[in-house]
């Protein structure tokens, strides 16, 4: 193969264009580069890699356009050189953590015990939420974490350093991570209140433990299904309770008698 066009593959889409695929080898392990129109920008795409590959100068933010790279394969590239590890997404491995990097500003932290799952799940943004592509859907990250898809930062999580873009484990404070529970003081002490909506919020109770709220709502949801309501409710799984300790708990709490005494007609 001609120096001019060392990395370089050509190749023909299914509807007869040319094209043009670049890759490199390095420690043996062979990256596939991306694909190109025309055959210099792919060699340009090897030697940019080769010399990254080689050069451990050249950081994940030395990142410059125009670039024969994508950022995305930069960071990938980069990560190899320096960890020996080769990962398709944007993720740069760290002492006891990662970063994602869905830009060179948009840099998402995780522990190290997420690496497996975000390795084999791309990461994208819409608005202010991050999701990933799980089995061809869409899953809020945050969802990972206990955080419901409807929760509201500040009031049922709170990010404790102040950066919305760090989803350690160490720095998530989840107050609310039950249907229809809220975490609230009373007279100087935590509470776990549960509501449920009808036709309106309606309190069924203050709780000691937010199992309890949680149980207490699905009391009351049952209840209202009983008595013929048609509205469907999630339901809160309490993981940590066996199925006789959730029992023994579901006999015992109380619920307020204006759910149970509601007129639904």
């Amino acid at each position: 193969m001609k120096k001019e066009t060392a990395g370089v593959y050509p190749s023909v889409k299914k509807d007869g264009t040319s094209y043009f695929r670049a890759s490199v080898t390095h420690k043996r392990k062979h990256i596939s580069l991306g694909s190109y129109d025309t055959a210099e920008e792919a060699h340009r795409a090897y030697i940019q890699a080769r010399l990254l590959l080689n050069h451990a100068e050249s950081g994940v933010l030395d990142y410059t356009e125009p670039s024969a790279l994508t950022f995305e394969k930069w960071v990938s590239l980069v990560n190899f050189r320096d960890n020996g590890i080769y990962i398709a997404n944007p993720i740069y491995i760290m002492r006891k953590m990662f970063y994602y990097y869905l830009s060179p500003d948009e840099i998402l932290k995780f522990d190290a015990d997420e690496l497996f799952y975000y390795s084999s799940h791309k990461i994208m943004r819409r608005g202010n939420h991050y999701f990933a592509a799980d089995y061809g859907m869409q899953v809020n990250i945050l969802n990972r974490y206990g955080i419901r898809s409807y929760a509201v930062e500040g009031r049922d999580y709170f990010f404790k350093n102040g950066d919305i873009l760090d989803f350690r484990s160490s720095n998530l404070d989840v107050v609310n991570r039950y249907v229809g529970v809220t975490r609230e003081i009373k007279r100087g002490r935590t509470i776990y209140r549960a509501r449920i909506h009808i036709r309106g919020n309606y309190i069924i109770g203050d709780y000691e433990t937010e199992e309890e709220a949680a149980i207490a709502y699905n009391k009351a949801a049952d209840l209202l299904q009983l008595k013929g309501l048609k509205k469907k409710f999630a339901r809160n799984y309490i993981e940590a309770l066996s199925k006789d300790e959730y029992a023994a708990i579901y006999s015992a709490v109380k619920v307020s008698d204006h759910i149970r005494k509601l007129e639904l007609s």
